[in-house]
């Protein structure tokens, strides 16, 4: 059999063994858990202390509870050991519908993780899911960041992002609370949101965002608000930039990986790079550096 690899990077399939043995946790000595899928009292399982899923759709907590009375919990839960009982690492939502359906007891595989990997796993396993929306995420990175002061060259080898999406998610952290509220709710997008981060002024944040919603208005036409417009409340209309203009900013902005903006006034003009970190600085900085004649 071929060594484990380690690093949580990988995916959370490497969490879950190919094939399990399926044991009662009453029968059996806890140096037999890993690897072992055991059924565990479902009142021993406590939620996750850093979980980064923050809203639960009870409609298809539901749906799944409804599925788990017919066939079961097809994917065991892991969790971890700790003074207080068992922890959730991954699999809340599987816990909760559980709960929902009855169950007193539910498939598990134990894992001997520490604060720190039981935190970043949690993350992980729910963006690799896609089950957080654009703000959980971002507070997820977040803690990422700050609690264990890693790097966000770090963070982005461990969840399988680049350096400029780790960035713009953080971006999102920036704007009002009722705007950040407007992204996890879904009514407006993260792209939306990290358009109106482009604005200073919270008030003209607040009014753009209003006006997204009001109208329905893309991730592209609100650009052109941004880019065409001294401010979203200013009458005075500025000359709106040709096809040519947005596909060269398009085209810098995927290479550079950071937005970037060309203001055009006929015979001259400037292009404006947009960092939000001391590191995305420096790295634009690295990258203008190594340009050669």
């Amino acid at each position: 059999m071929a060594a484990k690899k380690s690093g949580l990077g990988r995916g959370l399939d490497a969490l879950f063994a190919d094939t399990a043995s399926i044991v009662d946790n009453e029968t059996n000595d806890k140096e037999d858990y890993e690897d072992r899928v055991l059924y565990i009292d479902i009142n021993d399982i406590r939620a996750n202390a850093t979980q980064p899923r923050l809203h639960f759709d009870e409609k298809k907590l539901d749906e799944l509870a409804s599925s788990i009375k017919d066939n079961g919990v097809i994917q065991p839960l892991v969790l971890r050991n700790t003074q207080k009982g068992y922890e959730i690492v991954a699999g809340e939502r599987r816990w909760r519908a559980s709960r929902k359906a009855g169950l007193k007891k539910v498939p598990c595989i134990v894992r001997d993780f520490d604060d720190k990997q039981n935190m970043l796993v949690a993350i992980i396993e729910n963006m690799q899911r896609e089950d957080l929306n654009p703000i959980e995420e971002a507070l997820g990175l977040k803690k990422m960041l700050k609690k264990y002061n890693l790097t966000q060259e770090q963070v982005s080898d461990s969840v399988g992002k680049s350096r400029p999406y780790i960035a713009n998610s953080l971006r999102l952290l920036k704007l009002p609370d009722k705007i950040q509220n407007h992204i996890a709710s879904n009514e407006i997008s993260a792209a939306h949101g990290r358009s109106i981060a482009g604005l200073t002024d919270e008030d003209l944040q607040l009014e753009l965002c209003d006006r997204i919603i009001k109208k329905g208005l893309s991730v592209r036409e609100t650009e052109k608000i941004l880019a065409n417009k001294k401010n979203i409340t200013n009458v005075k209309k500025d000359k709106v930039k040709s096809s040519e203009i947005l596909s060269v900013e398009d085209e810098l902005k995927v290479k550079l990986g950071t937005k970037v903006l060309i203001n055009d006034n006929g015979k001259s003009g400037k292009i404006e790079l947009q960092y939000y970190s001391i590191e995305e600085l420096n790295r634009l900085i690295d990258l203008l550096r190594s340009i050669r004649d």
